[in-house]
């Protein structure tokens, strides 16, 4: 991947906290998630963002209600169906 398309898949400091809209890589790292994650929530909930500009349907952005509702669904828990929690990995013992 080159250096200047790695920067839209890392998390990016905004410039402001508190402003009203943010990039997707924006909203990552305000609300601690993963790249993949984040974009996969919003490729399932079209509604969760917005879009900004021409070409290639626009750069994706949030605004402050959407933010709350991605930590919503992100406090939730885990959303696999059938288990409340990750399957905890066993350490193997060699000899």
């Amino acid at each position: 991947m080159s250096a200047d398309k790695k920067q839209y898949h890392q998390p990016q400091q905004p410039a402001d906290l508190n402003q009203e809209f943010m990039t997707v890589q924006e909203t990552a790292f305000v609300l601690r998630c993963g790249m993949a994650w984040l974009r996969q929530l919003l490729r399932d909930n079209p509604q969760l963002c917005g879009r900004n500009g021409q070409g290639h349907g626009g750069r994706i952005i949030t605004d402050r209600e959407q933010r709350a509702a991605i930590h919503a669904i992100r406090s939730a828990g885990d959303p696999r169906v059938g288990r409340p929690l990750p399957r905890q990995r066993r350490m193997r013992w060699t000899s």
